[in-house]
């Protein structure tokens, strides 16, 4: 058992002055504690037997690899946690797993087949018995036992029976990040500030997640209720296998409740004293299954939305254009279908989403009468005043958003193309980074149950994204549209609206939070109420008039209600005697309801399908503005009951087997495929892939070091400097430039792009670029030349308002602020596209899918070039602490440290900051040698 702290040590930590606010971001931090008992021999032999018997199904021939940084433990007890934050100090396995993910920035260069595991761990089946750290039976039970191997902590769990292995599945989760959990499961339900305290950061994490998920307890479970009965035999496995799951996470929490070594966060936030153990860890029940769904659903699998603002910009292009020519700008920003767009599906054409030629049902607003509708009520104490208001307004927008931004990415090659024969991948999701991380890892082996890979904490029942005993899988977000906007005409007053012909009142949805200073969090005390008015339609999302008529504009998402459906793909996953290929694993991830790009790799074949609920829309509607909530543009076949509806077919879905390559970083993902994103173009993040991993099949001979070295070396590339950069530099020099500053810039800047546009330090460790002066003077020439070319044509409102659909810049530091950098992610939406094609136009250069017209120095060369010389001086001239003006991590003018990755605190355990790297956070290399 850990060791109790003496008297007078707790008694200073649960003085206010002892810890610093380190939980003001939100909670997620678990537990690992209480070395049980070792086993008797006989049962250490019969762990040696299973972790045997998970080795001989294991056809990866030691050539599959994965890492998830900081570490395994999540946990830290009151102590570790004190030591942290006085000394640095970490627990076991809590950062293990951060060096060798951050040494591949550098190391990358020299790697080979042989030095991969240098930087990724082992990921076999199983755990060699001069390697086994613990084995455990969780609660005393014969029928599981749970290994953690020596370099990592991971958990081998082996059962031999189903129940014994889902059982614990949960105890190990629990182990490892329990805090965590339950910080999510009140996220979902829009309890955290109640239960965490009420940084605006915490306000900012439930409002943005109960806004569109607002269940009630009886929604949460009917939706249980509803996977269950509408999925046969696997429905009632599924249900047996979470109650499993929970009684191994409840079971967790007893014994470290009575043993006293539960998350040391449980006491500093007030729920449990130190000295005498009193309050109470909550145990799981099945609907926080769900509400922990919903977060990471809204997080990572749900596209679509922004209908509004499509409008808004769309009527500000009228209003300057006129209707025709307004209509024919904006499209060309959107870039629906654009020619020149990177796609992981090489051929085929799957038209979805796509714009009607005469488009019905169209609500746009009246002009000026749109408005936001409010969700927080009654503030009182902390919560009133303006400024409170404001900072949980703008900590809502942001929440996680390093999470929702930033989301995965894959390289897969066909054995036609290896140097083995075999296929070849390199995958894994970009889910942010955060201490504990949200995803954990784990190995299951048990009866219809085998793989290794990581899942969300708390729904780790299966392995989300891993691999089997033959084959491996992993996921990037997709986005396509699943989401749509109605205007919902209003009747009687504003509080009932038309469905259908009849006055229909709204239903009234409330979440009253009040939260008091903990030792965690100082805010004072305060409360608000959280209330939404949902319609058959969706929540209600904005006010408005259209044609003069009151209308409120609600949200409705295919997946809305249906937040536990996908439980059913991730159980067909695991099971070895399900997934046998490529085919059966295509219809595995049918049955996931969420927007994401499935790849899929075994010692034969890959393979690819893109899954998401995707609604059939009536003829002539456009998804991508509002339209009326009348029944001839409903999705086809809608109950709203149950909010089920007619679905494209699976073979309407992009999907391939065996495509020479695929490529995917949140790109497009076929021809006529409409994502929700903007900024699907010429230029786009996925270019960096498709250009390496082209390059390395036309070689032929691809290699798991080759195609990890590609990833790589994207990872550290800047988007701009490589595809953008030199059509400036070529504008820039179509005269001589005599100005010194700009000359001396346009020098550094050419050095750089000959280098190779790389973001990368000196040596490692030395925290300085190589190429500094160029990456600060590109930094701030970006927005700067952005503004100067596009904003005269377009138009300050216009401008404003395109700018609201993408952001102009997503540089590794663009976003400085508590929420917004240091997320790694980057060069996912930007300008770079209509940068690339504008100034290849000026040029004369051919351009597929053009804009509208010419808008760098209004088409004329010199013109342009006038612009873009006169930003470069005034970028050039900006210093570094301007460029990059410091936030809480960072001094003004730390160009390093503005980039840097920094594991976000949402528990008790801090971690360095690591060099900027732009690449999955959960990461596979996998080449199976042989098949069953």
């Amino acid at each position: 058992m850990p060791r109790r702290n003496s008297r007078t040590v707790l008694d200073r930590m649960r003085t206010p002055s002892g810890i610093p606010g380190f939980l003001k971001t939100a909670s997620v931090c678990a537990l690992i504690a209480g070395l049980l008992s070792p086993l008797s021999q006989a049962a250490a032999s019969e762990a040696e037997t299973a972790q045997a018997a998970a080795a001989a199904n294991d056809y990866c021939g030691n050539q599959c690899s994965d890492i998830l940084p900081p570490g395994q433990n999540g946990n830290a007890t009151l102590a570790q946690i004190l030591a942290n934050q006085a000394f640095g100090t970490q627990p076991e396995h809590a950062q293990d797993q951060l060096g060798p993910y951050a040494n591949l920035a550098k190391g990358y260069t020299g790697l080979t087949n042989d030095k991969i595991n240098n930087f990724f761990n082992d990921a076999s089946f199983g755990v060699p018995a001069d390697q086994v750290a613990s084995t455990v039976k969780p609660a005393g039970r014969g029928d599981v036992t749970i290994v953690r191997d020596k370099k990592t902590g991971v958990p081998h769990i082996t059962g031999t029976t189903r129940y014994g292995t889902e059982f614990g599945a949960g105890y190990a989760a629990a182990q490892d990040r329990l805090w965590l959990m339950d910080v999510f499961r009140h996220v979902g339900r829009g309890q955290l500030t109640s239960f965490a305290g009420g940084a605006p950061s915490n306000q900012g994490l439930e409002q943005q997640f109960w806004r569109h998920a607002p269940y009630s307890e009886a929604e949460l479970q009917a939706q249980i209720d509803n996977a269950v009965a509408t999925n046969g035999e696997r429905g009632k496995l599924a249900l047996a296998d979470v109650k499993a799951y929970l009684d191994g996470i409840n079971a967790y929490i007893d014994a470290s409740d009575s043993g006293r070594y539960f998350p040391g966060e449980y006491v500093l936030t007030g729920h449990k004293d130190s000295v005498t153990n009193a309050g109470k860890i909550e145990h799981f029940k099945i609907t926080d299954m769900v509400a922990l769904a919903s977060v990471i659903g809204a997080l990572f699998g749900s596209g679509g939305g922004g209908e509004v603002n499509n409008a808004l910009s769309l009527l500000a292009a009228q209003e300057k254009y006129g209707v025709a020519e307004g209509t024919k700008v904006w499209e060309s920003f959107r870039e629906r279908n654009d020619p020149e767009a990177v796609l992981t599906q090489h051929d085929g054409s799957f038209p979805y989403a796509t714009r009607p030629d005469a488009p019905q049902g169209r609500a746009l607003p009246d002009a000026g009468s749109v408005t936001q509708e409010p969700l927080v009520h009654d503030r009182t104490g902390s919560a009133a005043g303006s400024s409170a208001t404001s900072a949980s307004s703008e900590a809502a927008k942001k929440a996680l958003s390093s999470a929702k931004r930033g989301m995965s990415n894959a390289l897969v090659v066909s054995g036609e193309h290896t140097a083995s024969g075999h296929p070849v991948a390199v995958f894994g999701p970009q889910t942010g980074y955060f201490a504990p991380q949200l995803l954990l890892l784990q190995e299951l082996q048990g009866p219809g149950i085998s793989a290794r890979g990581a899942s969300f904490a708390g729904l780790s029942m299966y392995v989300e994204l891993g691999r089997g005993q033959d084959y491996s899988w992993s996921a990037t977000t997709s986005g396509q549209d699943i989401i749509d906007t109605y205007a919902v005409e209003l009747c009687q007053d504003d509080y009932h609206y038309l469905y259908r012909g009849t006055c229909t009142p709204m239903e009234k949805v409330e979440r009253k939070n009040a939260w008091k200073p903990t030792v965690a969090d100082g805010t004072a005390a305060g409360s608000y109420t959280m209330r939404v008015w949902r319609t058959k339609y969706g929540p209600v999302e904005y006010r408005a008039t259209v044609g003069g008529k009151k209308v409120v504009y609600t949200t409705l998402r295919s997946s809305f209600l249906h937040e536990a459906d996908s439980i059913i793909g991730f159980q067909m996953l695991n099971d070895p005697d399900y997934v046998k290929g490529p085919e059966s694993f295509q219809k595995a991830v049918q049955h996931i309801n969420y927007t994401f790009n499935w790849f899929y790799a075994d010692s034969e074949h890959t393979a690819y399908y893109n899954s998401g609920d995707n609604p059939v829309r009536a003829n002539g509607v456009d998804a991508e503005f509002p339209v009326w909530a009348r029944a001839a543009y409903e999705w086809r076949g809608w109950d709203p009951a149950t909010n089920t509806a007619d679905y494209t077919p699976p073979s309407a879905h992009p999907n391939s087997i065996d495509q020479d390559y695929y490529i995917s970083w949140n790109n497009k993902q076929a021809k006529d495929y409409t994502t929700a994103p903007w900024g699907n173009g010429s230029v786009h993040r996925g270019n960096l892939l498709e250009n390496r991993v082209k390059k390395l099949v036309q070689q032929g001979g691809v290699t798991r070091a080759s195609l990890v070295k590609a990833m790589a070396d994207a990872g550290v590339a800047d988007l701009r400097a490589e595809d953008v950069l030199p059509k400036l530099l070529k504008v820039v020099n179509s005269s001589p430039v005599t100005d010194p500053t700009a000359a001396a810039a346009v020098g550094k800047l050419q050095a750089w792009v000959a280098a190779g546009g790389k973001r990368t330090e000196t040596s490692a460790g030395s925290k300085k670029y190589a190429d500094a002066d160029a990456i600060r003077i590109l930094d701030a020439w970006w927005p700067l030349l952005v503004k100067a070319e596009f904003e005269p044509g377009l138009g300050s409102e216009l401008f404003t308002a395109m700018t609201a659909n993408l952001p102009v810049d997503e540089s590794p530091s663009a976003a400085h602020g508590p929420t917004g950098s240091h997320a790694g992610s980057s060069f996912q939406y930007g300008w770079w596209s209509y940068v690339d094609k504008d100034i290849r136009a000026v040029l004369g250069e051919q351009v597929r899918g053009p804009l509208a017209r010419e808008y760098c120095g209004d088409g004329e060369l010199g013109a342009c070039r006038d612009t873009l010389v006169s930003t470069l001086k005034e970028a050039a001239g900006k210093t570094a602490a301007q460029v990059y003006p410091g936030d809480d991590v960072c001094s003004a003018g730390d160009q390093w440290c503005a980039d840097s990755i920094n594991h976000r605190t949402l528990g008790g355990i801090k971690h360095g900051k690591i060099s900027w790297q732009n690449r999955p956070t959960y990461q596979q290399v996998v080449e199976f040698t042989s098949h069953r």
